[in-house]
C-alpha cells in the first residue's frame, strides 16, 4: 500500500480533530483494561495444578511479544511523523509498519494455527490502513469524513478485540481486550494531535505513555498465551 504524500496539512486544521476526541476520548482513564497477570504468576498456577512452566519459554515468549509491539508503536510514531514532516521517509516506514503487522499475525501461528495468524495480521493491516483517512480527512478540515474515518478505526479496534476475546475468551475476556484496543486509538490519536501541530515534546509524552500501554497489552497477550496452552511452557 502506498500513501498520497502529498497530503500535508498546518497545524490550524486540527481543530477538527480535537472536537473529534472530544467526544471520543473523554472517558480515556475510566478504559484502561485491568491489570494483566504476570507471566510468572501464571507460571506458579500451573505448578501448583501439577505443570511447573519453563521460566525460559515464559521469558522468550514476553520478549518477542514485547519486541513486535514496540515494533508496531515505533513504526506508527515515525510513519505518522514522515506523513505530515518528511515525503522521503513516509514510504520505508510505512512499509516497514506493514510488514510489523504480518510479523505480529505469524507470532500466533504456533498456538492458533496459520488461519487465526493471517486473520489477524488482515486485521491489524486493516488498522494500519484505516489511519490514513483520519489523517487525510484532518488535513481537509472535513469534519463528516474525519467523523467517519474515525468511526471506521475504532470499529477496526473492535474487530481486533473480539477475535482475541474469541481465541482466548477466558483468558481475553471482552472486557479486558475491547477497552486496551480503544485506548490504544485514543492514544495514537492523541500524540498524532500533537505531532500534526508541531508540538514535538508534547508528542514525545504522549507516546511515551501509549508505549507503556502498548507494552501492558503485550504482557496480557503473553500470559494469557501460557495459560491457555500450559503444555507448550
Amino acid at each position: 500500500m502506498s500513501i498520497d504524500i502529498t497530503a500535508r496539512r498546518s497545524w490550524r486544521t486540527i481543530v477538527p480533530v480535537v472536537a473529534i476526541l472530544a467526544l471520543t476520548s473523554g472517558t480515556l482513564a475510566a478504559c484502561a483494561p485491568a491489570e494483566p497477570k504476570a507471566a510468572a504468576a501464571t507460571a506458579a498456577e500451573h505448578a501448583g495444578m501439577g505443570h511447573e512452566a519453563d521460566q525460559g519459554k515464559v521469558v522468550a515468549l514476553n520478549a518477542a511479544l514485547d519486541k513486535l509491539w514496540a515494533d508496531h508503536m515505533q513504526y506508527t510514531y515515525r510513519t505518522i511523523d514522515a506523513f505530515f514532516h518528511s515525503d522521503q521517509a513516509l514510504q520505508p516506514n510505512l512499509d516497514r509498519l506493514l510488514q510489523n503487522q504480518k510479523d505480529l499475525g505469524a507470532a500466533i501461528v504456533p498456538y492458533y494455527g496459520q488461519e487465526a495468524g493471517d486473520k489477524l495480521a488482515a486485521l491489524l493491516t486493516t488498522h494500519i490502513q484505516e489511519a490514513v483517512p483520519v489523517l487525510t480527512a484532518a488535513k481537509a478540515g472535513d469534519d463528516a469524513g474525519l467523523k467517519k474515518s474515525l468511526d471506521d478505526w475504532y470499529a477496526n479496534a473492535k474487530d481486533i478485540a473480539d477475535f482475541l476475546s474469541a481465541a482466548n475468551p477466558e483468558n481475553w475476556p471482552a472486557s479486558a481486550t475491547e477497552p486496551m484496543m480503544k485506548m490504544h486509538i485514543d492514544q495514537t490519536t492523541v500524540y498524532a494531535v500533537d505531532l500534526l501541530k508541531g508540538d514535538h515534546a508534547k508528542a514525545i509524552a504522549d507516546y511515551d505513555e501509549a508505549f507503556s500501554h502498548m507494552i501492558d497489552m503485550a504482557r496480557t497477550l503473553a500470559s494469557g498465551i501460557v495459560a491457555q496452552f500450559p503444555d507448550k511452557f
